[in-house]
């Protein structure tokens, strides 16, 4: 009797059985490749958030108590602004004219690279122009990726909250005390180690105790450099020992990579620089945006790949930091074959990430929507009010997370409702499903170049994977209004009539859609000779930023200021611990530090469209 003919279920489960077989010895470098993917995407994304609109501002009362790091400066008004900037993020915002004019001047600048390169033959000088290119931006972009990871490193070392036999404890850097606060506080004495947790019980002595406490306030004593060029720069930054640490190890990595050798460690450490740095400061400001940015490049990866040999030429042709290499083993079949490298360019990264970091933003605007609450009017004639739950920074709030839950997110200590703690985490429903979209779409991206062993245009399969699973996500929930009107554009608009005239805003008086501060109002009268006096004659002039009008150049660099830390420990010196662990608690209460707004704002206010 014939065998039966195998049926097509059978022969695809066949076919499926020897491909995996086939693929097997690539399967840690797939793993590598996915893994390496995820890394600028989930950092990045994190990295750029910032207080949304849902949200109410913290006061500086609440952020001295409640967000302390261990600075000696942080009683200094001018150092809790910087702390609040850091969390504001300036990023491009892209535009539906992006979207059009984005693939159409890639194509223009991949078709140039690739003519130019048939052109040249030899494309060694190319690559030594594009390198010292990319340079500039390599040494920045290293230096701030190996700075927050320093920062994050030492956060767990040294997180703001810990729980030692079920006592959450707040750690104060000025006081150089851990005060416990909530749980099982009865009995329980102010703690006078830095370590948290099961570290708490090293012992340490006087002049080590010490060392550790200002090792721990050690990230936020920082140097300020100012550098000021007439009509032309003025700046301002700080870097502490972790930044120092990071400018070193970008300027290594990148003399490294251009005067010595190109090992693919290298070039995706500087494709993770690019990537992380690049997520944060470019947004699509809105779900139809960048639904429209990721469509267009859909079809422009398409092309590039499938009907003409440009991008692969390109990719494999110039040997800079545009793409992120993995090591695979060489043929088996062929035991004299060179290993050779897997290749994902950084588009595949940071065009699906910033779609992802936006959905990532959406989730903390949504969640501190949830918390607002609807105060009734005061009269009948009277509008509803919003109350908004205080914004907290999340930075470092994943290492408190770290000492203070179990492995299964359980908290180690008892809850206390009447004195509820700042959130340590938020949910994210629509990143996680982003996140399971890219994922999927680079599955099937391996898959179908096993199969066909073929390079495939990785967009083809992540654009769908990506803006599949967060509109899918928002379907199932009811939310597709909700996030089709989600923007993070700034609109320029007229500033609505309060019927109270001649009254600033927020310390600043607005005329149309301007705003001009008191002081810069003050100085622009002054420069013009309105109602100047005899006695401002004969004092030098000054531009509106308060510099001399004659000023060309100047360049200051202030060290952390020591004068400060013992203000601050006369000032809390004179309070009790019993009176610190009752201004902490009193700080933790919801209801005192929220902000009542009558009037709705935009869902978000941090990118700027051009």
């Amino acid at each position: 009797m014939a065998d039966a003919k195998p049926t097509l279920v059978a022969q695809i489960l066949q076919r499926l059985a020897y491909e995996f077989a086939e693929a097997r010895p690539m399967l840690p470098t797939y793993f590598h490749l996915i893994s390496s993917a995820l890394f600028p995407i989930y950092t990045g994304a994190h990295a750029s958030l910032s207080r949304p609109s849902t949200a109410a501002k913290p006061t500086k009362k609440k952020r001295k108590a409640l967000h302390r790091k261990g600075s000696d400066t942080e009683d200094d008004d001018e150092s809790s602004d910087d702390d609040e900037d850091e969390e504001q993020h300036n990023m491009e915002g892209l535009s539906p004219k992006d979207a059009i004019l984005m693939p159409l001047f890639a194509g223009i600048a991949l078709s140039g690279l690739y003519f130019l390169l048939k052109w040249m033959n030899d494309p060694t000088l190319l690559n030594k122009i594009l390198n010292a290119y990319f340079a500039i931006f390599g040494v920045f972009s290293v230096s701030k990726l190996v700075t927050d990871v320093l920062d994050i490193g030492h956060s767990i070392i040294f997180p703001r909250r810990h729980v030692i036999d079920g006592t959450l404890y707040h750690v104060n850097g000025k006081e150089e005390k851990a005060i416990p606060v909530v749980g099982n506080i009865k009995g329980k004495q102010l703690l006078s180690t830095p370590l948290p947790g099961f570290l708490a019980s090293t012992p340490l002595n006087e002049s080590l105790r010490k060392i550790v406490w200002n090792d721990r306030a050690m990230p936020a004593n920082k140097w300020s450099l100012k550098l000021y060029l007439h009509r032309a720069l003025a700046a301002k930054f700080k870097i502490g020992a972790h930044g120092i640490v990071g400018a070193l190890t970008g300027l290594g990595v990148v003399a490294y990579f251009n005067f010595i050798d190109k090992p693919w460690y290298l070039t995706n450490l500087l494709g993770f620089g690019f990537s992380y740095g690049a997520l944060q400061l470019m947004s699509p400001t809105t779900f139809a945006t960048g639904s429209l940015i990721l469509g267009a490049l859909f079809f422009y990866d398409i092309y590039f790949v499938f009907y003409t040999p440009m991008m692969v030429t390109v990719a494999k042709s110039l040997d800079v930091p545009i793409k992120l290499m993995f090591p695979r083993p060489g043929d088996p079949k062929d035991p004299t074959s060179a290993p050779s490298h897997a290749m994902l360019g950084l588009g595949d990264v940071v065009l699906p990430g910033i779609v992802i970091g936006l959905a990532l933003r959406f989730d903390l605007y949504l969640f501190y929507l949830r918390r607002q609450k609807r105060v009734p009017a005061a009269s009948a004639e009277g509008a509803e009010a919003i109350e908004k739950a205080e914004y907290f920074p999340l930075a470092g709030r994943w290492s408190d997370h770290f000492w203070t839950h179990s492995l299964t997110g359980q908290p180690l200590w008892v809850k206390d409702d009447n004195k509820p703690e700042a959130p340590f985490t938020f949910p994210k429903t629509y990143f996680k499903a982003s996140l399971v979209g890219y994922v999927l779409g680079l599955l099937a991206t391996l898959g179908v170049m096993i199969i066909w062993d073929h390079a495939q245009p990785a967009l083809l399969y992540l654009v769908p994977g990506v803006l599949g699973s967060v509109w899918l996500t928002a379907a199932v929930r009811g939310e597709l209004s909700l996030i089709w009107n989600y923007t993070e554009a700034i609109e320029e608009k007229e500033d609505r009539k309060t019927g109270k005239d001649d009254k600033a805003v927020n310390g600043t008086k607005t005329e149309g859609s301007k705003r001009v501060t008191r002081s810069q109002s003050k100085a622009t009268k002054d420069i013009s000779g309105d109602g100047e006096s005899d006695d401002e004659s004969s004092r030098p002039r000054r531009s509106m930023r308060g510099r001399p009008e004659r000023e060309i150049f100047s360049f200051t660099i202030e060290a952390p200021s020591s004068m400060k830390k013992s203000k601050a420990n006369k000032k809390h010196a004179r309070s009790s611990p019993a009176d610190e662990i009752k201004t902490v608690a009193n700080n933790n209460t919801p209801g005192r530090s929220t902000a009542v707004e009558t009037g709705a704002e935009p869902s978000g206010k941090r990118q700027r469209l051009r």
